[in-house]
C-alpha cells in the first residue's frame, strides 16, 4: 500500500468497489482523473435504455465524481468514449455537445467490443486548480 504523505496531491475519490482494483477518480494536484464511468443512478445501479440515455447517464455519473472535487463539465479537458457500435455515433455525439457544451476539450471515441452490458463507457480529465 503506498504512503500517502509521500505524495500529498495524490488522492482517491470516491467510494471504491471492492471487487476492483482502482478508483472511480484520483487527484493529482490540479488534475482530476476520472475512471472508466457507465450509466449509473446515484446508487450504482446499471442504467440501460437507448444510446441517448446511456450517453447522458455515463456523462451524469462523471458530472457527480467531478462535484466530490468542487468541479464540472466545463472543467473537463479530455475525454476518452468507447462505444459498443460506432453507428451510434451521430446520437451520442449528439448528447454529448448538449452536455459538454461549455467544456474546451480534446476527445477520442473508439468502438470497443469488450464493453459488457452497456453501450457506452467514458473516462475524463479535468483540471480543476486548488485554491
Amino acid at each position: 500500500m503506498t504512503d500517502t504523505r509521500e505524495k500529498p496531491d495524490v488522492y482517491a475519490i470516491g467510494k471504491k468497489n471492492p471487487n476492483l482494483p482502482f478508483h472511480p477518480a484520483v487527484r493529482a494536484g490540479d488534475f482530476i482523473f476520472v475512471s472508466g464511468q457507465v450509466a449509473k443512478d446515484a446508487d450504482g445501479n446499471m442504467l440501460s435504455g437507448t444510446i441517448e440515455e446511456e450517453t447522458a447517464g455515463t456523462i451524469e455519473s462523471i458530472r457527480r465524481i467531478l462535484a466530490e472535487e468542487g468541479a464540472g463539465l466545463a472543467d473537463v479537458v479530455r475525454v476518452t468514449t468507447y462505444l459498443e457500435d460506432t453507428r451510434d455515433f451521430g446520437r451520442y455525439n449528439k448528447v454529448f455537445g448538449e452536455k459538454f457544451k461549455d467544456a474546451v476539450l480534446a476527445r477520442t471515441t473508439v468502438e470497443a467490443r469488450a464493453v459488457i452490458n452497456t453501450k457506452i463507457e467514458m473516462d475524463a480529465i479535468a483540471y480543476k486548480p486548488r485554491r
